[in-house]
This record gives C-alpha cells, structure tokens and sequence, in this order.
C-alpha cells in the first residue's frame, strides 16, 4: 500500500481547521428550536474536507460537483428559513467552506488565510454594522470605494516601467504615491476619530512617516486647510513623520553597511531627538487649547483625491528636474548625485553611499556626506509640499522643524 503524501495530508488538515474556525462561529448564531438554521460546526466542517477530498481524488470537475451539491442543498434550507430571516451569509459561507476545503490542496496558506479572514468578518458583524451606520458618513464611505478602485483597479493595471523624459517617469510608482497620499490622509481621520484630535493627528504623522514622510507632511496640510484649529496637531505630526524617517535611515544603515552607523550615529541621534522637542513644543500648545476648552473639529472627508493627484504631480514636476540634472552632471560624481535624488527621496542618495560602502568602493568616512545632503535637499522638497498642501501658516510652522532636522544632523557630523 502506498503512504499517504505528507502534502495531502496538511491539505486535508487546514480544510479540517478552516471549517471548524468558520463552522463554530456559525454555531454561535444559528439558533436553537423547530426554526434554527440548517448548518452548524458540524455541517462546516463536513463541507470544507468534501472539498479538499473531491480535489485530492479527482480534479476541479469533481469539486464543482461537490460545491454544486452543497448550494443545491443550502438553497432547500434557505426556503425553508428564509421567512424568518431573509439573510443568505449562513448559506453562501457554507458554498465557501467546499470551495476554500478544495483550494487548501494546491493552496494550503492561501486557503487557511481565506478562513481565518471569513470567520473574523462573521465575528464582528455587529460592529461592521454600526461602524458603517452609525461611525462612517456617506462622504467616507464615497471614499473608501474611490480608495479601493484606485489601490485594487488602477494600481494593478498601471505599467511598472520606467518612461517618458529621461525614463524618470514609472505609472506604477507613481499611482502608488496617490495610493500613499490617500492611505495617510485616511489614517489621519480614522485616528483622529478613534483618538482625538491632540492624541490622533500625531500619532498618525509618525506612523505615516514610515511610509512617506513627504506624503504625511503633505496630508497634514490638507488636514489645516480643512480644519485651522488642527493646526499645533497636524505641525505636531509633521515633525514626528521627519523621526520615523531618521529611523528607516539608521534601520538602512544598519542592514547594508552596518559599520557606517558609527559615523552617523550623533547626526541620526541629534536630528531625531530635534525632531521630537520641536513636535513636543507644538504638542504641549495643543494640549494648552484643549485645556481652553476649545471647540472640537469637525470631521470632514477622509481624503480627497484631487489633492492626492496633485500630490503626485508635484512630486512628479520634482523626479523629472532630478532626472534632467542627473543627466547632466552624470551618475560619477557622488555627492551631487546624492543631492539630486534626495529632491525625491531622503533614502535614494543614502542607499547609494551605503552600497558603495558594502562594495569597498568608498570609505566609511566618505559615506557620511552623501547622506547627510540627501536628508538636506529632500527637506527642501517637504518645505514645497508643505506650502503646497498648507499654505504660509503651515509652512511658516513646518519649515523650522525641517530646520532643526537637518541642522542637527549637521551638528552631529561635525561633533563626530
């Protein structure tokens, strides 16, 4: 007799896992009596290693078949229940269950991943319901589809190459950043509503600075134009984007030329900690105010995609200036090679002078200053994207914490 594979063996065992996780929810809220609904953990359980045996014993005809009958199945219960509640996701979860039992032999993880997200989903159905009623406004939800077409339609379909002047010019790059712009402006909402405005707004600048700073401080001055009283807030959040970016420098720095860190730990260490003061001093303002008790901000819309384009478009007009002046100067010179690409990424110049250094090419020593004029000219950049996003009042309040950023990693080179 011929083992048993250990593939199908884990297949059937994640098809076993998948319908007990999905089947004991729905056990929770099939009832009980004469008129409880016709599947429960056992049923579940049943259909989902129907599935990962009808896959194992004969090909995707045979799993259809098997699905075909479960839906027949479940469509006789439906008509029996359905008086009593008109809702079909007992029946439809039931149909998944053979089919993600029948994925779980060519796909195991993908399969138990599918699982685990339907049962949490059929968990938290009472707060889906009043987070989409009663938390979400029309305007939001409007903007969670557009979120969604963009990051899942336009994304995907955009052409990952690069073209246009100077081949500086990637769609897909680019779709990404209004993607970004519209991810970061939305985490600012949901954490100013989960939050508050003193607490909310900072804490997404810095988490939103690990994606891109530029984009948070851009979102921020949105967040002002919006709402002037967030001011001190959105300052706050700005700053502490500048942070999360010190942090990927030093993170950078750590895994390609970890001997540099060295050299650039008093400037990293200097500019985060000026980072920090300067969002500490605009933090304590804000907690001033709402000691005065200040009205509280109206919630407006998660984001607007308007601005997100124009976003990228500026950052756009920024790639092709670089590009024409990477052209020009040519890529042998590395310090100004460095300046050029910091206008678009602080870590771009960086990651130059860092792989030179793994390669033995240059000194660790002569690491420093490329990395150091990439933080600089790319903080000119984010004082262009605060103007454009704020306005002079933002600016006017940004525009010094790129100071402090960029002064005291320069302090820090020259103590080191």
């Amino acid at each position: 007799m011929n083992s048993i594979p250990i593939s199908a063996f884990i297949s059937v065992c994640v098809a076993f896992g998948v319908g007990l996780l999905i089947g004991a929810e729905r056990e929770r809220s099939k009832g009980s009596g004469p008129h409880r609904r016709a599947a429960g953990i056992r049923t579940f359980t049943v259909s989902s290693v129907l599935g990962a045996v009808a896959m194992l014993l004969g090909d995707t005809t045979l799993l259809w078949i098997a699905t075909a009958f479960i839906g027949s199945l479940m469509c006789v219960a439906y008509l029996r229940t359905h008086t009593d509640d008109p809702g079909v996701t007992t029946e439809i979860t039931l149909v998944m269950c053979c089919v993600l039992g029948g994925l779980a032999v060519p796909e195991p993880a993908m399969a138990a991943g599918i699982g685990a997200g339907i049962a949490l989903l059929l968990a938290n159905k009472h707060q889906l319901h009043r987070w989409v009623g009663n938390w979400l406004s029309e305007g939001e939800l409007h903007d969670v589809l557009v979120f969604s077409a963009v990051a899942l339609i336009a994304l995907p379909l955009a052409p990952n190459r690069f073209m246009g002047p100077f081949d500086a010019l990637n769609p897909h790059a680019l779709t990404m950043l209004v993607v970004l712009i519209m991810a970061v402006h939305g985490l600012g909402n949901v954490a100013l509503r989960a939050l508050g405005p003193t607490r909310g707004l900072p804490l997404a600048g810095f988490v939103g600075g690990f994606v891109s700073s530029t984009a948070t401080i851009y979102a921020m001055g949105l967040r002002t134009r919006e709402h002037t009283a967030s001011m001190h807030t959105a300052v706050t959040g700005a700053a502490l984007s500048n942070v999360a970016t010190v942090i990927q420098l030093a993170v950078w720095t750590l895994l390609i030329a970890p001997d540099v860190i060295l050299h650039l730990a008093w400037p990293l260490a200097l500019s985060a900690a000026g980072s920090v003061v300067y969002g500490w001093a605009f933090y304590a303002l804000s907690k001033e105010n709402e000691g005065r008790g200040n009205a509280p901000i109206q919630q407006g819309r998660a984001f607007d995609l308007k601005s997100a384009v124009a976003f990228t478009s500026l950052l756009t007009g920024i790639l092709l200036l670089s590009a024409a002046l990477h052209a020009w100067l040519g890529s042998n010179a590395l310090w100004p090679t460095a300046a050029i690409t910091g206008f678009a990424d602080a870590h771009a110049g960086a990651l130059t002078a860092l792989s030179l250094v793994a390669n033995h090419k240059i000194t660790q020593e002569q690491a420093v200053w490329p990395v150091l004029l990439s933080l600089s000219t790319n903080a000119m950049s984010k004082a262009l994207v605060a103007f454009q996003s704020g306005g002079w009042h933002y600016a006017a309040r940004v525009v010094p914490s790129l100071l402090c950023l960029v002064g005291a990693a320069w302090l820090g080179a020259w103590l080191t």
